[in-house]
């Protein structure tokens, strides 16, 4: 991957902080980072108020956000009228985006201020019409919600929780070893326990100075809840019901890049614009978290340690050594930047850094997508109303000694609070602004907007149209007094104050070095494609078997009745696990390990990664051929239904496709041919 390059070390509003990932000097910039300007005029009626406890939604097509507040009908009309008659006339005033916030809840002060900046509509208290995006704080799920855009996948909470991520990158480590290095080794307990304990011990008797840490997380932990060390397995807390509460294990990173002598991690903002086609943006700046206590590698008697071996900012804000500071350069919380700049004085290469963060971040997306993609259809499914959707993350991660960044977590609702507690007494607190989470959130928030405008495409139609009229009228342009219009209407342009975008995309700007990682993508669209009955999520019995016969994979050593044992065997395994239990049937995950045995038996000299895509390959390679019959065969009915409406008294005459079967064949082993390609 061609690493991105270094932006100049200045760091005021509208420049880019240091190494920030700005693209490659010879690629444009995504068309994103630059918003055509806005013209207003005057003229627009306030908007009517909303009652407090109204609730948002209303009918309306998938992914289309219905424009509300532009106005009474009949006024817009007659504005309109005069506009078209006056030749060079000013443009009308511009519908601001409505923005429904009575669900932002933590985030609400930072939108609120981002709304401002873009001088956007906002109804704190729900709208009785459709509003253009909903900004959610916690989840997706909200029924009475049909159009417009929302900040929140479904499924996406549920799919970085720390089992589910750790599957799912761990099923990225058996096709990608080296490319899914960054995160460490880990173990589900309590199902992986004995497999755990035995491990370690193999390592052990292998390497006999190798003396191990490792990290303990509760799956559903947040805020460095429940997280202890520990040295050994059996020193595992038997006391909770792991059953109820089961957790990850992983091994602890001893070797950090320290600074001050403390341990820090990053947190960095990430957007994900959209599943289909995929699209990824990196916030250009972020925070770093610091420790409270020098750090030191961990031993017995330090293991209990939290302000020297956890770097969660809701554990070490209760640090007597904890430093709030208004300088984005020191304290227990700054800015990535800042970290950057002392960085770059000794010497790192930031360019290259910046690299390794950003192949972190589109592969741990890589192996999120494919789950993300069956939730998705399942709460909107095809053909369904619904609205699109958004999401901003927040990637822990940790930098090695080494500056090997290593992922730590993935969080679905990162804190985007811009004030923090500050006890004025004993018991007595007060809400303070914190000047360095308010730089950095409010920034990811007000550009996801931006990149979010349901009205961007309209407005450039519009002032392409402007650019046309001004071409025929650029005497009158020229009149005295017309340039000083021309200003006044950019001083009124909201975007015309706002510094560039901090967001950058990654992806798919960089898609030709990642897409040979989208083996379970593509293993994922085959699930979707058998599921069958709209909103599930699991494969049923005959779902799987008709997998197997449309892809051609049973034969004389692998019957039908193998295909069924396989099927039981491995969909009883996953069910016992204590996953999701509403609905009978294979998950995603069980069917990518039965696609795994399948291809093992298929292709056994070949290393799985291989194995893998070269039966995806044959899956859809068979189905592009059932996919062209079943096209030929309703032409051909369309054709002959046509031929009995205009036949002759002597006889139908009807022109046999006599040429289909070699076309069929030709069509599918050109798709055949395109497929090798677009996995080399």
């Amino acid at each position: 991957m061609e690493p991105p390059g270094i932006e100049p070390e200045s760091c005021s509003p509208a420049q880019e902080p240091p190494g920030s990932p700005a693209p490659p000097a010879e690629e444009p910039e995504p068309s994103e980072a630059a918003p055509a300007p806005q013209q207003e005029a005057e003229g627009v009626p306030p908007l009517a108020p909303v009652a407090q406890g109204s609730r948002p939604g209303g009918p309306g097509s998938k992914g289309q956000a219905k424009r509300c507040g532009a106005g009474k009908g009949s006024r817009g009309k007659r504005g309109s009228t005069r506009r078209a008659g006056e030749e060079g006339g000013r443009p009308a005033r511009r519908a601001h985006v409505t923005v429904d916030s009575s669900k932002a809840k933590t985030s609400l002060e930072a939108l609120k201020i981002s709304l401002r900046q873009l001088r956007w509509k906002e109804f704190p208290f729900g709208r009785r019409l459709p509003c253009d995006i909903y900004w959610h704080g916690v989840s997706f799920h909200d029924n009475d919600i049909f159009s417009g855009q929302v900040n929140k996948f479904p499924g996406m909470t549920e799919m970085v929780r720390k089992i589910t991520l750790s599957r799912a990158v761990r099923t990225m480590q058996d096709l990608f070893p080296e490319e899914y290095n960054f995160y460490p080794q880990s173990w589900i307990l309590p199902e992986e326990f004995p497999l755990f304990v035995a491990e370690v011990r193999m390592m052990k008797e292998s390497d006999p100075p190798w003396k191990p840490t490792f990290i303990v997380k509760p799956d559903g932990g947040c805020q460095g809840d429940g997280i202890y060390l520990i040295k050994d397995p059996s020193d595992i807390r038997l006391a909770g019901n792991l059953q109820s509460r089961p957790v990850v294990v992983q091994e602890y990173i001893s070797k950090p890049l320290l600074i001050d002598k403390l341990k820090f991690d990053i947190r960095l903002y990430v957007l994900l614009k959209s599943l289909e086609p995929l699209e990824i943006y990196i916030a250009k700046d972020g925070l770093s978290r610091f420790c409270t206590e020098p750090y030191r590698e961990p031993t017995l008697k330090n293991l209990h340690q939290v302000f020297m071996h956890l770097t969660n900012y809701s554990l070490n804000i209760h640090s007597g050594n904890f430093i709030h500071s208004d300088n984005v350069n020191t304290g227990s919380k700054r800015t990535f930047s800042s970290v950057l700049y002392r960085l770059s004085s000794k010497g790192v290469d930031i360019k290259k850094l910046w690299s390794d963060i950003i192949s972190l971040v589109i592969k741990t997306v890589l192996a999120l997508t494919p789950e993300l993609k069956v939730y998705y259809q399942s709460d909107i499914p095809a053909g369904k109303p619904g609205p699109t959707c958004f999401q901003i993350l927040g990637f822990d991660i940790l930098l090695m000694k080494n500056l090997k960044p290593v992922l730590l977590e993935v969080n679905a609702n990162p804190s985007m609070r811009i004030e923090h507690e500050q006890e004025l007494s004993p018991g007595v607190f007060e809400n303070v602004p914190s000047p360095v989470d308010e730089e950095i959130k409010v920034a990811v928030i007000r550009d996801t907007l931006r990149l979010m405008d349901p009205h961007k495409k309209k407005r450039k139609d519009n002032q392409s149209q402007l650019s046309e009229n001004s071409s025929d009228t650029k005497d009158d342009l020229l009149e005295p007094g017309s340039t000083d219009q021309l200003e006044h209407d950019i001083s009124k342009n909201p975007e015309a104050s706002l510094p560039s975008l901090c967001l950058k995309q990654v992806f798919p700007k960089y898609a030709k070095q990642f897409n040979y990682l989208r083996l379970v993508d593509r293993m994922a669209a085959l699930f979707i494609r058998f599921l069958g009955v709209k909103g599930t999520m699991k494969l049923g019995p005959t779902g799987f078997r008709t997998f197997i016969r449309n892809c051609k994979l049973s034969n004389s050593s692998f019957s039908m009745a193998s295909v069924d044992i396989l099927y039981i065997d491995i969909t009883r395994r996953w069910n016992s696990m204590g996953l999701d239990q509403r609905e009978s049937g294979m998950c995603l995950q069980a069917f990518v390990e039965a696609f795994f045995c399948l291809a093992q038996r298929r292709y056994k000299s070949l290393p799985l990664h291989e194995q893998v895509a070269s039966l995806i390959d044959f899956c859809e390679y068979h189905l592009a051929i059932l996919d062209e019959k079943r096209l030929v065969c309703s032409r051909g009915i369309t054709e002959r239904r046509a031929a009995l409406v205009t036949c002759q008294p002597d006889g139908l005459h009807l022109t046999p496709a006599t040429h289909a079967p070699l076309l069929n064949r030709m069509t599918a082993a050109n798709k055949l041919t395109d497929y090798r390609n677009y996995r080399s």
